[in-house]
């Protein structure tokens, strides 16, 4: 069972500790555990309890209120003000909780039923990305297990590779191509997979290398396709202390390319980008380059 610090709870709700704090002290909302050395920590039913609250609190309703309801009460009012088409919050709660007791069948309805309100291309960007971002919180904090990842990952991977494979392209000759690829030893796919959708979505063509791409195999590529744009998500590789030199090379390498980056890697502050070689801070910048 995870062990979550009241900081870390305040990351995942969006609930500032202190306020955490007044309401366990007057309201009795949380129970917070004790290790042996008695340092407090929540487990995964309080962080349960806790998303389903902030989003009561979030709708307009009174901690008060909330703190009255028994915890069916509290499931039952989250369902019925959350049934609204477009409304995501409820969604990426069931995600979180359909991860963490390694549902399959409660993860893929949340998923289901927001493509069905809203396309798939806005659930992405309303649902699951800001779900990976939480995701993202648990995996630093060591608050899930590579199993937890894998988990979410290949079910969110079947979903991209199911509406890539079914989408219908019309492109036209002469429009620009994209070259879609992960540096050598970069597995982590999903980014490079939406922005595959993405491309493909505005009939545009699309070079797609995936993983582990060593960069001699991209300079081929280039030869061969001469794409006008290069694309690629860098999460774990290069090492944080290369990222820097790798941009660089990119730049210096492709001039006529314009190149768009995304990753946890690229956001570091200091980086210093060539005039093509181009940061993305989120992946809705990437879906707006097309509207």
């Amino acid at each position: 069972m995870a062990q979550y610090t009241i900081k870390e709870l305040e990351h995942l709700s969006g609930i500032k500790a202190h306020t955490i704090r007044i309401w366990e002290q007057r309201y009795n909302i949380l129970c917070p555990k004790r290790t042996e050395t008695n340092i407090r920590y929540y487990d995964d039913k309080d962080l349960k309890t806790l998303l389903n609250v902030s989003l009561l609190n979030e709708k307009g309703y009174k901690i008060s209120k909330i703190a009255q309801m028994d915890p069916e009460q509290l499931v039952q009012e989250v369902q019925q003000i959350c049934e609204v088409p477009g409304e995501c919050s409820k969604p990426i709660n069931d995600m979180m909780a359909a991860m963490l007791d390694l549902d399959e069948d409660a993860f893929d309805k949340a998923i289901s039923t927001v493509t069905l309100q809203l396309g798939f291309a806005e659930a992405m960007n309303r649902l699951i990305y800001p779900f990976l971002h939480k995701i993202g919180i648990l995996w630093q904090t060591g608050n899930i297990t590579p199993a937890h990842e894998h988990f979410v990952s290949n079910l969110i991977r079947q979903k991209l590779i199911v509406a890539i494979d079914g989408q219908v392209t019309r492109r036209q000759p002469g429009t620009p191509s994209y070259l879609l690829y992960l540096p050598e030893g970069e597995l982590h796919e999903l980014g490079l997979l939406y922005m595959n959708y993405i491309v493909r979505l505005h009939n545009l063509p699309v070079i797609y290398m995936g993983q582990n791409l060593p960069f001699c195999d991209l300079e081929l590529t280039y030869e061969h396709c001469k794409p006008k744009f290069i694309c690629s998500v860098l999460t774990s590789m290069p090492e944080r202390d290369q990222v820097q030199n790798y941009i660089h090379k990119l730049g210096n390498r492709f001039p006529d390319c314009t190149i768009y980056l995304y990753g946890l890697l690229v956001q570091q502050e200091q980086l210093v980008f060539p005039e093509n070689v181009i940061r993305l801070k989120c992946m809705r910048e990437f879906y707006q380059l097309f509207s």
